[in-house]
This record gives C-alpha cells, structure tokens and sequence, in this order.
C-alpha cells in the first residue's frame, strides 16, 4: 500500500513538473515574440501649439508583423485626430507603401482612428523581422487633413504597440510658437545703357542707302550703328522707348517711314531703323524686329523698341538706320535727337 501511494505521489510530481516546465516555455514564447522597437522618430511639420502638423512615424520593428495582427499608434489626450480619414495616411514598410483602406482585405491593410488611437491591421499581409516601418500622417501622406496640436506646450509621447507585440515611445515636444518669421528686401533693379550717344550718315545719296555709323560718316552697307543694353529684376520686365522728330534742316525734313515698316528703298525719301537683341529674354517691339525698317515715334509722342514681360538678365539690342533721299529733297545739314528711355515696369 505504502509503493503504491509512493508511486503516486512520484507520478503526481512529474505530471506537475510537466505542466509547470510548459506554462514556463509557453511564457517564454511570448516574451520572445514581443520586442522593443528600435531607431523611433516622429518628424513633424509644425510644433506650435493648437497648430495642424503632419507626421512622420519611424520604426524599426525586430520581430516583425504576421498575418490578422494590428499596429496601434496612440496619440496623447489633446491631440485632435478627429478629422483623419484613410486617405490622410501612408503605411510603408521599407520602401514599399502598403494599399490602405478602411477596412482590411486580402493584402490591403485596415486603417481606422478610433479617438487617441490609430489602428493598421493586417488581413494576408505580413511585414519581415527587423523592417523600417513608416507611417506618413496629413498632407505629406497626400491627404488633406492633419493632426491639431495639443494646446500647451510641453513634452508628449506617442505610444506604438498592438497585436504585432513590439512596443515603443516617441517623445515629441509642442512649443508655443515653432515658426520663425525671417524678412528680406531685394532691391529694385533697373540697367540701361547705350553704347555711344552719337552717330551719323555722313553725305547722302539719291542713288544709293546710306547707313548710319559710329563714326559719323555713314556706310554703304549695312552695319550697327549703336547698341542699347537693357536687364532688370522687375516682375513685369522692362520698355525701352525712343522719341524725337526725324532728320531735320529748317523747315524741311526727310519723311520717317512710320510704323509700318518698309523695305529700303534709294531715290525716295526715307529715315528709319530696326534691330536685333541677343542675351536675356529681351525681344525687339514691331514694326523694328523685321529684315525692313520704320520709325513710329515723332516729337512728341514715344515708340516701343524693345522689351522683356519678366525680370531678366542684360539684353543687347543692336540698331541699324537707314536714310535715303529723294531728287528734290532740299539741301542742307539735317539732324536728330532721338531720346532712349529704358523703363522697368516693377
């Protein structure tokens, strides 16, 4: 009778050892499944208090997330996340950003907020061990609603858990004003300059064009006469204007061509220029920006030579004159004041 409880005893003994040895491996199991995560960081877009900021969760996970398992992300009491829906979020693992939707299904992960707490849940899909798991939160996620800042300043911690089992803390501090308001003045810039302030055709001829030159003595061929250089940091760019009567002796004058530009023609009565512009984005006005020539300004009243609609670097417009005269057109010495005015339009 004595071997017999013995034996029982014995056999009781290894039955609870047994029992106990499990309840420990099934306890350590789950120890080893929750871990702490690693490398956390939240980038914010604005710490202002009562400000709306985006956010930029970062982790490492060591264990990884498996199929059915969630991901919280819990935001202190005074946070406003009332307004996120699941537009407003981005879930990547590594570098790959997970399909999101209200609901998971089949790979699409399940986002929903329910008051601090914000829940990604897994139906099929699985993040691996040791992956960089991001979740992007606002308008930096391409949604169009963002978290409200808490309304004191102080520091906060924003708590990552769920399901998956490992677990962490983000400290993030709200300030009572993060934006730093910084000032500058460009000033206003206006270049203009001409090349040289006098120039001339020289002895006119009914049986030939006559070019003006630098020189003063005028040219039989064609040849820039004087350049303009215009370039400014005005937003609606610059005009540069001319102004002043054609040739003229007395009472008598060579006719200017007008505004609407005409070939070059010798034995009639001509005064007239065009032009071509290299650098900037300065371009020539008509009726000057063609192979003929014109001239639409008279003693009174201006006309547009060249000009840039924004703000540009230096353009060099190089003005060719023509004159021609007729049989009839009385002698004399003739000149002209023409008047360049360079104008930014700021």
């Amino acid at each position: 009778m004595k071997m017999k409880q013995k034996s029982l005893i014995r056999k009781s003994i290894i039955a609870w050892a047994i029992i106990l040895s499990l309840v420990i491996s099934a306890a350590g199991a789950r120890y080893v499944q929750a871990a702490s995560l690693t490398a956390l960081s939240n980038t914010m877009t604005n710490q202002t208090i009562s400000a709306a900021s985006d956010h930029t969760i970062k982790f490492t996970t060591p264990t990884g997330v498996a199929a059915g398992q969630t991901i919280t992300v819990t935001f202190p009491s005074g946070f406003g996340l009332s307004t996120l829906v699941a537009a407003d979020f981005n879930l990547l693992s590594g570098v790959s950003t997970l399909t999101l939707a209200g609901t998971c299904t089949g790979t699409t992960w399940g986002v929903a907020v329910a008051s601090q707490v914000i829940t990604f849940t897994s139906c099929t899909g699985t993040i691996a061990a040791t992956t960089v798991i991001t979740v992007k939160i606002g308008v930096v996620a391409g949604g169009t609603h963002q978290i409200t800042n808490n309304s004191s300043a102080a520091s906060y911690s924003i708590t990552i858990g769920g399901t998956f089992g490992d677990t962490g803390t983000i400290t993030i501090q709200i300030v009572t004003n993060s934006v730093v308001a910084v000032s500058a003045t460009v000033p206003q810039s206006l270049t203009f300059s001409i090349s040289t302030n006098s120039i001339g055709f020289g002895t006119l001829s009914t049986s030939a064009v006559t070019y003006a030159n630098a020189g003063g003595t005028g040219s039989s061929s064609s040849v820039v006469a004087h350049t303009l250089a215009a370039g400014t940091n005005a937003v609606s760019g610059y005009t540069i204007t001319v102004q002043g009567a054609t040739l003229t002796s007395g009472s008598n004058t060579i006719a200017a061509i007008g505004s609407t530009a005409a070939a070059s023609a010798a034995g009639t009565a001509q005064f007239g220029l065009n032009a071509t512009v290299s650098g900037g984005i300065g371009t020539v006005s008509s009726p000057y920006n063609g192979a003929n020539y014109a001239y639409a300004a008279t003693s009174s009243t201006s006309s547009a030579v060249g000009s840039a609609s924004g703000s540009s670097a230096t353009s060099t417009y190089s003005v060719t004159y023509i004159c021609n005269i007729a049989a009839q057109t009385p002698a004399g010495s003739y000149t002209a004041s023409l008047t360049y005015i360079g104008t930014a339009n700021f």
